[in-house]
């Protein structure tokens, strides 16, 4: 792989007294980071994000804040043209990488509303999804443009992203007022849920609400003089976003990734050596089971992970590479920050640190971070719950999302008492920290009591090493349902005679309940993945029940025989059903 720009020219960087003027700056905000940041900035014309070429992966479009500002007045002047006026909701439905972000910039100076779509979602899930939103028009690639045109009438326009001027012409008009002032509530972007439990939700993002995480990164993020960040996340996610933003307040060295892949984004390591990398769970997981090189990883002191909380056997896996700075310079072994939140959250709520010499996981997230007021158990009336037990997470922060887009409703179902209802399943410990179980949608209601998926799932990896991935799911069996693994083996990997033995075995060496049964995935049905590669377990009851009418993969049925004594999960004591719960990162 090569690189056709000098990745790491510091001379972006905002100095201290610099990033000091932009925390004083009470109106800065998700609206207007951009030319606060250019009012600033040492060299705004240097660049600091290279942005990887999805064509030619070696290749990247290196951009300079003031790049940046002429891409946008370009993007805003077309849209304003196409009749796009502030409070507009638009669909931006293009390939991963820096485009998301580009045209979030445009519409959002002139106080319209982007709604982010990941490139990899079904074209008629798109079209749904944008249709439900009510978009003034969407802007595209050529393949997806004809796709959604098969799906159905376009709203307003449908434009392709290649067509759009990434410069303003002498001619070109924009309104009197520009960029537009945005007011702390006003919407800045609807990122979509991951669509678990049916059509994506529209998720809002205020003005003020979702800068409230990247304004404490002006000080506290990992990134020192020398270093220089990847990112491996989805930029048509709030994450990305996100992550993209806080290289801008900083000036921090970015490379964007445009192929999330596993072997792609070790390639491009090996090319940049970065010394922080951030993506998503699943990039972690193929990560984990590659040959990671020392030169890729030689640099790297910092893994950040974000949505879901990462698997132990993927972080112990990562965290053995790099080296991290000490008092006496440098010690062997990385750090992986992992971060529990969510689109609703507005960032990651929970973080744990994990180093080489960690040794205790057990899906334990941390305790919440310091702008989150209150975080509680709670059961189904609502109650709080104290330590040990498990309920639902309740928290109270102002980075929660303002609502749903056309749905207060499920907004006013989503939120009790000021605590916002993540539709996640934890219990707390003396200590105050919180493990995260499952989702309430895919908790097990067997005939020992609920049974959580999690758990289980770092078993079967901690303790199956010739496993990549593992998911466990509920399979009916009368009134009530048992557990079923499928699990997915890593490259080159023999599979077991008997999967339900192997996975079984995990299990009781953790003391969790037994499987009724388990089997390996061969195809893309047997472990259906969303738009960033999380696991569709809703797909994967329909598919396992379907499937399971006949024997399951070892010869069994499955049969509510009972989960085991000790082996059933004796932190599964509260009654959690499966409702309409508001979901977890897209």
């Amino acid at each position: 792989m090569r690189t056709n720009a000098v990745f790491g020219d510091p001379s972006a960087r905002l100095s201290v007294s610099a990033r000091m003027r932009l925390a004083a700056d009470r109106r800065l905000g998700v609206g207007n980071f951009l030319d606060r940041t250019l009012s600033v900035a040492p060299a705004p014309d240097r660049p600091y994000l290279w942005a990887q070429d999805p064509a030619d992966p070696g290749r990247s479009q290196p951009l300079s804040l003031l790049r940046l500002r002429e891409i946008r007045d370009g993007y805003a002047s077309w849209y304003h043209a196409a009749g796009v006026r502030a409070g507009d909701p638009v669909g931006v439905y293009c390939a991963e990488g820096i485009p998301s972000f580009l045209h979030f910039l445009g519409l959002n100076a002139l106080g319209a509303v982007p709604t982010l779509v990941n490139g990899r979602m079904d074209p008629v899930i798109a079209a749904r999804y944008l249709d439900r939103v009510g978009v003034r028009g969407i802007v595209t690639t050529p393949e997806r443009r004809r796709a959604l045109t098969a799906a159905g009438p376009a709203p307003g326009f449908l434009a392709e992203d290649a067509d759009l001027p990434t410069t303003r012409s002498a001619g070109d008009r924009l309104p009197v007022v520009y960029p537009y002032p945005h007011a702390d509530r006003d919407p800045v972007m609807l990122c979509h849920t991951s669509g678990t439990t049916g059509l994506p939700k529209a998720t809002m993002f205020g003005h003020r609400q979702f800068f409230l995480g990247k304004r404490h990164r002006l000080w506290r993020f990992p990134a020192g003089p020398g270093d220089r960040m990847l990112s491996a996340l989805p930029h048509s996610h709030s994450a990305g976003i996100s992550y993209l933003m806080t290289a801008t307040l900083r000036g921090l060295p970015t490379w964007v990734m445009s192929d999330l892949s596993g072997p792609a984004v070790v390639a491009a390591m090996g090319a940049v050596r970065p010394t922080v990398v951030v993506a998503f769970p699943q990039t972690y997981a193929e990560l984990a089971h590659l040959d990671l090189d020392r030169r890729a990883t030689a640099d790297v002191h910092t893994w950040i992970n974000t949505g879901d909380s990462a698997h132990e056997a993927h972080i112990r896996a990562l965290v053995r590479h790099g080296h991290r700075p000490d008092r006496r310079g440098s010690r062997p072994g990385s750090r992986f920050i992992d971060g529990l939140g969510s689109s609703e959250m507005g960032m990651a709520l929970f973080t744990r640190v994990s180093e080489p010499e960690t040794s205790e996981y057990g899906r334990c997230v941390g305790r919440p971070i310091g702008i989150v007021r209150r975080a509680v158990v709670l059961d189904e009336d609502n109650r709080e719950l104290g330590p040990g037990t498990p309920g639902r997470l309740g928290v109270r922060t102002p980075t929660v999302t303002p609502g749903y887009w056309n749905d207060t409703a499920l907004t006013q179902r989503s939120m009790f008492s000021g605590y916002w209802l993540t539709g996640d399943v934890v219990r707390r410990d003396e200590a105050g920290r919180f493990f995260h179980l499952d989702r309430v949608p895919d908790v097990i209601h067997t005939l020992d009591g609920p049974v959580y998926s999690l758990p289980m799932e770092e078993a079967v990896l901690a303790g199956c090493p010739e496993v990549a991935d593992c998911a466990v799911v509920a399979v009916p069996d009368g009134p009530v349902s048992v557990p079923y693994a499928t699990v997915v083996l890593r490259p080159g990997v023999t599979p077991p005679v008997d999967p339900t033995s192997a996975v079984n075995a995990a299990l009781s060496a953790r003391g969790l309940a037994r499987v009724a049964g388990a089997r390996v995935a061969t195809g893309p049905d047997d472990f259906p993945t969303g738009p960033t590669g999380k696991v569709l377990k809703r797909n994967l009851r329909e598919h396992l029940a379907g499937l399971l009418g006949g024997p399951a993969a070892d010869g069994s049925r499955p049969s509510a025989v009972r989960t085991g004594g000790p082996a059933a999960d004796r932190t599964s004591r509260a009654p959690i059903r499966a409702g309409d719960q508001t979901e977890g990162t897209p």
